[in-house]
């Protein structure tokens, strides 16, 4: 099971009966996210809002608002399944398969593996409509407003695209973006992430502009993917066609030098001035309570590109459970494998959502010596 894109995922949850449509007129500022907010705590179902005030493109919420419909995004009807798959990739790592089964299954994945790299394509539907300069228009877009006291609207589902400039390695991340004007945000990538990282090396290096892309609704396991915490030498489009099991079809950006899933629905380019900050927040967090405002850098759009008929698709965070607790126990899951690769003596992990997801770990482990628990703690802590 795949998804092209975004809207072949509406379909399916949508025969499923994992989607409701919503005729009924709302408001992207406070009243989706309330009515999002009881959905996925009450188990209901994703929804696409229709009518939404003073905007002609729906809204989609809560695709990822429980474990079923998580695995779906992920191409399978159980997590688990893709677990096995890295315990096999993984165990090929630590030698030959044996057998002539063994063997055979080890050649499949080892050939899917070489054909899931991305596809770089010369047309691409997330560029049926391009605006530049004083066309941009961030506002044009249903973003939401979350919590009473946000600071402002915030971009919450973007893949944000950057270069390294150094090594010319990619990195496709997930960080919030408070809109600040029609054309300019904030750029919430926190200093040990990855797109941070290069911010820096671009103010070492002496770079005027730091190219930036941002895409919104790409297919959804690509979407799942820039949350992923790989490492940063591992290109996250190719682990999203791992995990789809084909390529991720990519294109040229209008305006920079970089590369962006080709379904997406709604894509930004342009540029972080390395050293150039401006207040970011608040923000109503994933623990209930807001983030303070704090200095971050800024994003200014060259471009703004997309479907003729887009969806915006987005999300919001609070108090557990909430849709960023699924897509994190998702991640639980398939990097088990890999810990236990490292850490052989574990034998299983949980991420609760009463722990805010990653504020606490359980983990159970073959004890077998005084100080064992330690030594498994202090490597899980790095």
């Amino acid at each position: 099971m795949r998804f092209k894109d975004l809207r072949e995922f509406v379909s399916l949850l949508e025969d499923r009966g994992e989607l409701k449509r919503i005729a009924a007129p709302v408001s992207p500022h406070l009243e989706i996210t309330e009515i999002k907010d009881r959905m996925v705590k009450s188990g209901g179902p994703a929804l696409l809002f229709e009518d939404v005030d003073g905007h002609s493109a729906p809204v989609l919420v809560n695709i990822f608002g429980n474990h079923k419909r998580t695995a779906l995004a992920l191409g399978v009807e159980d997590i688990e399944e893709l677990a096995d798959r890295v315990r096999r990739l993984l165990s090929m790592a630590q030698g030959p398969p044996s057998g002539l089964g063994g063997k055979m299954r080890a050649l499949g994945d080892l050939i899917g593996l070489a054909r899931s790299q991305p596809n770089l394509v010369r047309r691409a539907p997330c560029q049926e409509v391009v605006l530049t300069g004083d066309e941009v228009d961030l506002f044009a877009m249903p973003i939401i407003t979350c919590w009473p006291l946000d600071a402002a609207p915030f971009i919450t589902l973007p893949l944000v695209i950057t270069r390294d400039p150094e090594s010319g390695r990619r990195n496709v991340g997930m960080y919030r973006m408070q809109v600040y004007d029609k054309r300019t945000t904030g750029m919430h990538w926190q200093t040990h992430k990855v797109g941070a990282r290069h911010d820096r090396r671009a103010q070492d290096r002496g770079v005027k502009r730091l190219e930036v892309a941002v895409a919104i609704g790409a297919d959804p396991t690509t979407m799942w993917t820039g949350s992923m915490p790989l490492p940063p030498d591992m290109d996250e489009f190719g682990v999203a066609g791992v995990i789809r099991g084909e390529p991720v079809d990519i294109v040229k950006c209008t305006t920079v030098d970089l590369e962006v899933p080709a379904q997406s629905e709604y894509v930004l380019e342009g540029y972080v001035i390395p050293g150039e900050m401006r207040d970011e927040g608040p923000f109503g967090d994933h623990t209930g309570y807001y983030s303070p405002a704090e200095p971050y850098p800024v994003f200014h759009v060259t471009a703004m590109t997309s479907r003729r008929d887009p969806i915006y698709a987005t999300t919001m965070v609070g108090r557990p459970p909430s849709e960023d607790f699924f897509m994190g126990k998702a991640t639980e899951r398939i990097m088990l494998p890999a810990l236990q690769i490292t850490l052989p003596e574990v034998v299983d992990m949980n991420m609760p959502a009463e722990g805010i997801f990653h504020n606490l770990v359980i983990v159970s482990i073959r004890k077998e010596y005084p100080g064992h628990a330690q030594k498994v703690m202090h490597a899980l802590w790095g």
